[in-house]
């Protein structure tokens, strides 16, 4: 029963959500994609029926797929139709339909898409690692377009089934519930999978190759399933099996988990996990059979709440994914190996931020980024975390984890920006968010601290000078921790909004050690030294 009213809130939301980009004619509501594979060519056959609603009135519409080029990669359509033919032209910009009678706003239209080629990208095929062919999709950030007449962006979802036939001894797996699996006359196979919850095009994916395939467990009714390649049929269903311990987390922490399986996959992923909805992808080379995949499983995990089902708006917000998902594994991190380990993990991350930051000179919201590939760095990944993780700290647990629950509620099967979420933490909190969100979201960089320390031996006092070394002030809570000579500690906590701020300490002798942020609570660079 939860898990049925979680998918009436979704839908319900859905329809109130951003759901398709600024100025968009339509809004695709689902895609079946038939495709024929084949061992002998790389050549692929695939029909398109694409369902959407109209949103403005107009008598053409452009769809994302490429064109077949001079190297023979590339699709060529041969017809579109909406029961009677369609004409189109296809171009180096995409696919342009014109219809006989113009669209009506808030119609639905059904068209079919014949067309055939071979992808120059988003479909990877080709031997893996031992030699055996496969075929497997790669969507991030913008290459399903390569394979698949699509609207190509975040904001757009869309419910979805793909119907893949392919030769015999293979298996495949896809987004969704499988709902047939058929051995044809011609010694080819057909596998449907029907995915009812709407996606964006970046983690819409199937899979092909010569699995060894383990249902690993079964968590609120999800199975939980591990995709290897048979040769690594044994050290793959032990690495992967990790998964269903890190499932329950955020189950608990967050909603039910939105799909209806989870399938860990080996693949031929660019990346080290593509966090495709409901069939993660993992790069090949992660099966190892000594497990250790604890981080990578609960960062792609994660994703399926952030990313998948709460989407960014636009890709200048991609930390919504990447920085939910990193501080999110980091907590899954903290739960099964202590609190040690999340102290470890985030000094780490602290130190891959500022060394970014001093080559970068960019904020996390970069909407001067043109290619989305350059926002996978430490501000997207690593320093949202961070912001996340001071956010956590200046709330308390209980208030950080029913902001995380309204924002994904808000925005499950939908889509949000960083404004957004500023809007669900400040109706939360019930407080002013905004000059935090200014200076750790919309600024480069992060407080460079040189801590100056002298010992005033008339007054028992230690007297310190806290400056901020970085162009930029920040306004932060700062905290230090000061060992004396008898093994004594005292913690001082100064609020820092200038340049220069000065504080003293009562105590009794010099001291041993001033340390900068003990509890790692602040994202800066420090010095400490005497003056």
């Amino acid at each position: 029963m939860r898990n049925f009213l979680f998918t009436i809130i979704i839908l319900f939301v859905a329809t109130l959500a951003y759901a398709q980009k600024p100025g968009a004619a339509i809004d695709v509501l689902h895609y079946q994609f038939s495709i024929k594979l084949s061992d002998n060519t790389d050549s692929i056959r695939g029909e398109a029926v694409l369902k959407f609603r109209v949103l403005k009135q107009t008598s053409a519409i452009d769809l994302d797929l490429v064109k077949a080029a001079a190297d023979g990669k590339g699709m060529t359509v041969a017809a579109i139709t909406d029961g009677s033919p369609l004409e189109f032209t296809h171009d180096t910009t995409g696919l342009h339909i014109r219809f006989v009678n113009s669209l009506v706003p808030a119609t639905e239209k059904v068209i079919t898409i014949t067309y055939a080629g071979i992808p120059r990208d988003g479909l990877i095929i080709g031997p893996n690692k031992y030699g055996r062919r496969g075929f497997f999709a790669d969507h991030w950030p913008l290459r399903a377009h390569n394979w698949l007449p699509c609207v190509d962006h975040p904001a757009d979802k869309a419910s979805l089934t793909f119907m893949v036939t392919a030769p015999g001894h293979y298996q495949v797996v896809a987004n969704g519930k499988k709902t047939e699996e058929s051995s044809l006359a011609d010694g080819t196979k057909l596998t449907r999978y029907d995915e009812t919850v709407p996606l964006p095009t970046k983690v819409m994916v199937i899979g092909v190759a010569d699995f060894a395939v383990q249902e690993a467990g079964v968590v609120n009714c999800v199975p939980i399933q591990s995709w290897v390649y048979a040769e690594d049929r044994d050290h793959g269903f032990h690495d992967y099996a990790d998964a269903v311990d890190v499932l329950p987390f955020f189950n608990e922490r967050i909603a039910p988990f939105a799909y209806p399986k989870l399938a860990n996959v080996q693949s031929r992923t660019r990346y080290g996990g593509l966090e495709n909805a409901g069939a993660i992808f993992y790069f090949e080379r992660s099966v190892t059979g000594k497990g250790g995949l604890a981080s990578l499983l609960s960062h792609e995990i994660a994703h399926q709440w952030f990313g998948d089902m709460a989407s960014e708006k636009e890709w200048a917000h991609v930390w919504l994914s990447e920085g939910f998902a990193t501080y999110m594994s980091d907590l899954y991190m903290e739960h099964r190996f202590g609190h040690d380990t999340l102290v470890s993990i985030l000094r780490k991350q602290r130190t891959d931020v500022i060394t970014f930051s001093h080559k970068n000179d960019r904020p996390v919201v970069d909407s001067s980024a043109t290619d989305p590939m350059t926002l996978l760095n430490a501000n997207s990944y690593q320093k949202a975390g961070w912001i996340l993780h001071m956010m956590h700290e200046r709330m308390g647990d209980s208030l950080f984890w029913k902001t995380v629950r309204t924002y994904y509620a808000t925005y499950a099967g939908a889509n949000a920006n960083t404004e957004d979420f500023q809007q669900i933490v400040e109706t939360t909190t019930g407080q002013d968010w905004s000059g935090f969100f200014r200076q750790w979201f919309y600024t480069a960089g992060q407080p460079e601290i040189e801590v100056r320390w002298a010992f005033n031996k008339k007054k028992s006092a230690l007297d310190l000078e806290i400056e901020q070394m970085q162009a930029i002030t920040f306004i932060f809570p700062l905290e230090l921790e000061v060992t004396g000579q008898g093994g004594e500690k005292g913690i001082l906590k100064v609020d820092i909004s200038g340049r220069l701020t000065t504080a003293s300490l009562p105590l009794k002798g010099r001291p041993v050690q001033v340390v900068v942020d003990p509890g790692t609570k602040l994202l800066a660079g420090s010095a400490v030294r005497p003056k």
